[in-house]
């Protein structure tokens, strides 16, 4: 009996040890996949971060880059208009001499 009693201990001890084995690995795979997890939405998180910041500063290049054209622009205008004057007065003042 005490042989038999012996054995149930030894295999009871056997079981316990083996689920907690089994009960350590699921934890350590639970473990690795929510770090997994974790990583792989950091990842997205900076991508997405990225492509915010790349969008922002092509914004502002953009913005920069159109300043100097409207006062480019503007010059431009006001040099064609100012050459259209100066044809008209001649074309005037040849008119008007010619009387």
């Amino acid at each position: 009996m005490a042989t038999n009693c012996r054995e149930s201990i030894q295999a009871d001890v056997t079981v316990f040890t083996q689920t907690k084995q089994t009960t350590t690995m699921a934890n350590e795979t639970s473990n690795d996949f929510a770090g997994a997890v974790n990583s792989l939405l950091e990842t997205v998180g900076k991508l997405g971060q990225q492509q915010v910041d790349m969008l922002n500063s092509g914004i502002n290049t953009a913005s920069e880059m159109v300043a100097p054209l409207g006062k480019t622009m503007t010059d431009l205008a006001g040099n064609v208009m100012n050459a259209v004057n100066q044809a008209l007065q001649s074309v005037s003042s040849s008119i008007g001499g010619n009387k």
